[in-house]
């Protein structure tokens, strides 16, 4: 386990790694439990281990030894824990006994008794069932937090400080965490109890007053954009508070919400607003301030073509058989063929009317013109180029047989993310995690499962 810092630099070694905890295999499970929740002297952290990996160690990922406490669920914090786990980071999400993510209810469709929507952004996790209500449950989430490097939440504002959780308690037994909350609009202000979903949050940042036919209503993405947007963010900050803690020594609070997210995704279309008092609408598949940068109806389907400049325009009108356009005065630069939007689209739509999809991307291929079909799934899924850069992981599930999901759209040089775990069932490491990581005998972990502050799923 990295030290408390992505750690503090070992001075044995000075690198980021400690070496392993000594005696781990003795004492008692409260003992244990205990040294868990306390951090020794100096180092910040609770009960980790780990070691500098051996030299020539090949795919060595860059999260590798870091432990998330994840007590998020749904989608924006997930989806921020899955890519954290990609990197090699150990994932520990907690859930409900039962009933567990609120995703995993969330179909149809199931593969089994799985919702796909669950299986889609949990892998490389392992869940520990933990009843939250309970004082027992409570005071094992506090130990886990000691032996963890980074606690993410995504409880309503204040319900975890209720319950003894919030960052300040978690502060006091782990001032190494980077803790994590994330919400529908911030952690104060006016609206912060609100539900927070990534549709309510689209709508209220404005992203819905900018999305869908002009001339028509407000639509949502066909994904939530929002959410993932924020899980993005997460990710990112989370990796910046390792960082942090890395130079300072000393753990942060981070506050990632939907809202923040979607106004700062906003980029030009707020500029806009902010500098000249533009308002922001609805422009289809168009762009406000380039021209053509849509998609056009062909004979049987369609296809999004964009010429960012002027000699990106020539081309266009080349391979479109309108030499007299390209030499029209009134669409000699961008700025006048935003200004003449109408009249140049109701050309070159009548032109792509004349021939089919294939026969276009024929010719606008090796262009440069920036081009592409408008692809269902079926057609995504049998792209040359998604095939080529790998973008489905295979997993075996326990109960769901053999699945398939999207993977991380980034790849490395020096390390691969391959070989994932598949998303887990309810409460599926409870007792694994009970005993690895907090140190827990037998006949306590059996305490905790008969009186119900855990629950163990068993895999057949």
């Amino acid at each position: 386990m990295l030290r408390a810092g992505l750690g503090r630099r070992s001075r044995c070694c000075g690198g980021l790694w400690r070496s392993p905890r000594p005696g781990a295999a003795g004492g008692s499970a409260r003992a244990r439990s205990a040294a868990a929740a306390s951090p020794s002297p100096g180092s910040g952290g609770g009960a980790r281990s780990g070691g500098a990996p051996p030299a020539g160690t090949s795919n060595v990922k860059p999260l590798d030894g870091v432990k998330i406490l994840d007590l998020t669920r749904v989608l924006a914090g997930p989806f921020a824990t899955m890519n954290l786990g990609d990197l090699g980071a150990e994932v520990i999400k907690v859930e409900r006994p039962g009933a567990g993510d609120d995703t995993r209810a969330w179909g149809p469709p199931f593969l089994g008794t799985e919702s796909v929507y669950f299986l889609s952004v949990n892998r490389n996790k392992k869940s520990i069932a933990i009843n939250m209500k309970d004082s027992r449950g409570v005071k094992l989430i506090k130990e886990l937090a000691a032996a963890s490097d980074v606690f993410v939440e995504n409880f309503v504002p204040g319900k975890l400080a209720e319950m003894g959780l919030g960052y300040e308690d978690i502060k006091k037994i782990a001032p190494h965490i980077v803790y994590c909350s994330i919400s529908g609009y911030g952690q104060t202000g006016p609206v912060v109890q609100r539900g927070g979903y990534d549709s309510v949050a689209a709508a209220v940042s404005g992203l819905m007053h900018i999305t869908g036919h002009e001339d028509g209503e407000p639509v949502r993405s066909g994904v939530a954009m929002t959410d993932l947007a924020t899980g993005l963010y997460t990710y990112g900050a989370i990796m910046a508070g390792l960082l942090q803690r890395y130079k300072t020594g000393k753990g942060l609070y981070i506050d990632c919400n939907l809202l923040s997210t979607q106004v700062a995704c906003l980029t030009h279309v707020a500029a806009n607003y902010l500098n000249c008092k533009i308002e922001g609408k609805r422009w289809g598949t168009a762009h406000g301030s380039i021209v053509p940068y849509q998609a056009f109806k062909t004979k049987d389907g369609y296809i999004v073509v964009g010429a960012g400049n002027d000699h990106q325009f020539a081309t266009v009108c080349k391979i479109l058989n309108l030499p007299e356009v390209s030499k029209d005065s009134r669409y000699k630069t961008n700025t006048l063929r935003v200004q003449n939007r109408k009249e140049l689209i109701d050309i070159l739509s009548t032109r792509f009317s004349e021939k089919a999809t294939v026969e276009w991307l024929q010719l606008f291929e090796g262009s440069g013109v920036p081009y592409g079909p408008i692809n269902n799934m079926q057609q995504v899924f049998s792209d040359p180029q998604v095939l080529h850069n790998g973008l489905v992981m295979e997993m075996n599930h326990p109960t769901a047989g053999k699945i398939a999901v999207p993977g991380p759209g980034v790849r490395y040089s020096e390390f691969a993310v391959s070989h994932p775990k598949p998303p887990p069932l309810v409460g599926q490491h409870t007792v694994e995690i009970l005993k690895s990581v907090l140190g827990y005998e037998d006949d306590a972990i059996e305490e905790l499962l008969c009186t119900g502050a855990v629950a163990q799923h068993e895999v057949r």
